[in-house]
C-alpha cells in the first residue's frame, strides 16, 4: 500500500487469482458494473476471448480530504501464461482467490491454491488478506463450502463467499471484505 501523505491519497492493489476459467474476469467486470464504472475496465485478451495476461482496472473513493484509489488486476488462470502471474502479483495488497465449485475442476483449484501458498507462504491470510469466491455456486453439482474449505487447507479466519459472478450474487460482498482487511 502506498500513502502519500502530502496529496492525501491511499493507493492498494487487490488481485482476484485462480484457476482457468473459474471466473476472475466476470467478477471484475460484475463489480465494475455495479459501481457503474465498466469503462474503467481493461483487459488483454487472446483471439478466443480469454485472459492472456491480466484483467486491470481502477477505482476511487473519497473519504474525508483522502482519495482512496484502488488497483484491481486479475491474473491469468491458464498454466500455459503461468510465468506471467508472479508479475501481476507484485505488490499485492489484497487477493481475492475465485474457486470454480464443478467438482471435476476441484484438482484445478487446489493446484492454484497451493502455487499462491507457494508465492506467499504463511503470510498467505494472516499478513496478506484474502477472501475465497465459490464462484458458479448455481451449478446443481456445486461442491459444498466445507469440501472446498478442506480441500485447499483454508485457515480460520479466511472468509468464503457463495457467489454468481455472473449475476453479482456476493461479488461486492466479497470484495468488500477483501478491502475490509486490507484497510484494518
Amino acid at each position: 500500500m502506498l500513502i502519500d501523505w502530502s496529496s492525501k491519497v491511499i493507493q492498494s492493489k487487490i488481485v482476484y487469482y485462480g484457476p482457468a476459467m473459474s471466473g476472475k474476469t466476470t467478477s471484475i467486470r460484475t463489480l465494475f458494473n455495479k459501481l457503474g464504472q465498466s469503462k474503467k475496465i481493461e483487459s488483454i485478451e487472446t483471439t478466443t476471448g480469454r485472459t492472456l495476461f491480466f484483467d486491470f482496472g481502477s477505482l476511487e473513493l473519497q473519504r474525508n480530504d483522502w482519495t482512496i484509489r484502488m488497483y484491481i488486476w486479475s491474473a491469468t488462470g491458464q498454466d500455459y501464461y503461468a510465468e506471467t502471474r508472479s508479475t501481476v502479483l507484485a505488490g499485492t495488497d489484497g487477493i481475492v482467490f475465485v474457486v470454480d465449485v464443478q467438482p471435476h475442476l476441484l484438482e484445478d483449484n487446489v493446484r492454484s491454491w497451493e502455487e499462491l501458498k507457494k508465492f506467499y507462504g504463511e503470510k498467505l491470510g494472516q499478513d496478506l488478506p484474502v477472501v475465497v469466491m465459490l464462484n458458479k455456486w448455481d451449478l446443481p453439482e456445486a461442491l459444498s463450502r466445507e469440501r472446498v474449505t478442506q480441500a485447499l487447507e483454508l485457515k480460520n479466519g479466511i472468509h468464503v463467499f457463495p457467489t454468481i459472478a455472473t449475476e453479482g450474487y456476493n461479488v461486492s460482498e466479497s470484495f468488500s471484505a477483501v478491502l475490509q482487511k486490507v484497510f484494518q
